[in-house]
């Protein structure tokens, strides 16, 4: 046999065993990724003029884009990214995001990706705003402060680019990376959720453009909202139920109607009106979501980092309430032709294991099917 048939062979013979072992071990990392948040599964990217990387946990590999999601035969045709809390529990959240899709059986055309906004590693001190076990910021990372990243405040490293700036530029690398996606689900817990709220209202991404993905949000358990009006709820005596809304003294609390509660004294690196900001919120696609048992002082409500400032305080004692108020103001007020409603979840204090993967979440998370 001439030399160069049996080199041929020998490299299609080696080929054949090779083959099938790659094959494996991408398979084995993409099922690591969509069932825990793994090390491999820590990505990064640089948006666009930042200045800096921003990361996030993804159940598939951006580098190879074209890769079936678990049990779908082709790339995915939907997105939940899932911001985290206080803590930048970007790992918990992003498990309990998996969980979700999971019990769902909808993981085979979803995308999972939960980002992290980096604080620096002498600022997010244990028990603060730190999570172990979740990567500490490293040189050229992007860096927000412990509660400046949660109302879209400018990074404290690179070009200072807002957080609201770098989703967008999460929302079009994803959009870029994974061309058959077609919905992207924008949903937040607690601190994540103060995020989303406010995203919304400042997202360059409206849901219209033509040929982009249609965005969706949902807003869970946060401690404060954002108000398009002066006024604020007006409770029953016992707490339980909204009576109506009234405009409070403004002199008692002069932060009430302040960014990040209300639209006074927005800053200008928003780039968007009072009036845009409502308008945009008003036309968006939002789902809200409550814990059942996040409606008190009692243990598992993470009462003591619920904001207690008489701003937040003027929404209402305890999360579940403060959120039950905002639907209400909402559809009163806000985008009464919208008639959005508060999934309030059973058995759930103020913890996004629990809220995220429940079946009265489900609808809200996964999305319609396309």
């Amino acid at each position: 046999m001439p030399s160069s048939r049996r080199w041929f062979l020998s490299v299609a013979l080696a080929a054949s065993f090779i083959a099938p072992w790659q094959a494996h071990a991408a398979t084995a990392e993409a099922s690591t990724c969509q069932e825990s948040a793994a090390a491999e599964c820590f990505r990064s990217f640089t948006p666009p003029g930042a200045g800096g990387a921003l990361h996030y946990y993804s159940s598939l590999d951006p580098d190879a884009p074209d890769a079936p999601a678990a049990g779908g035969s082709a790339g995915p045709t939907r997105a939940l990214i899932a911001m985290h809390g206080h803590s930048r529990d970007a790992d918990k959240t992003f498990e309990a995001a998996l969980r979700t899709l999971r019990n769902a059986d909808a993981l085979g055309d979803t995308l999972v990706v939960a980002p992290l906004f980096q604080v620096a590693a002498d600022k997010a001190v244990a028990g603060r705003c730190n999570t172990v076990g979740v990567p500490v910021a490293q040189p050229g990372d992007l860096l927000w402060t412990c509660g400046s990243w949660l109302e879209g405040a400018r990074s404290v490293s690179g070009s200072n680019v807002g957080s609201f700036a770098a989703m967008d530029a999460l929302v079009d690398e994803l959009a870029r990376r994974w061309p058959g996606v077609r919905t992207i689900t924008v949903a937040g817990f607690s601190a994540g959720g103060q995020f989303v709220q406010r995203y919304i209202a400042f997202t360059r991404h409206d849901g219209t453009a033509a040929g982009r993905p249609a965005m969706r949000y949902v807003v869970a358990d946060p401690s404060t909202w954002l108000y398009f009006d002066p006024v604020r709820p007006q409770f029953s005596a016992d707490g339980a139920s909204v009576t109506g809304f009234a405009v409070p003294d403004a002199a008692a609390c002069p932060q009430m109607n302040r960014w990040k509660y209300g639209t006074d004294d927005l800053p200008a690196y928003l780039g968007r009106t009072a009036a845009q900001a409502r308008r945009q919120y008003a036309q968006a696609d939002i789902s809200y979501l409550e814990g059942a048992l996040d409606s008190s002082d009692a243990r598992g409500t993470a009462y003591r980092v619920l904001d207690k400032s008489c701003a937040a305080l003027a929404q209402g004692p305890f999360r579940m309430q403060r959120g039950l108020a905002y639907a209400a103001y909402d559809r009163k007020l806000l985008a009464p032709d919208r008639r959005r409603e508060v999934v309030v979840v059973p058995g759930c204090a103020h913890d996004v294991a629990c809220v995220f993967p429940s079946k009265a979440a489900r609808a809200a998370l996964v999305g319609p099917t396309r």
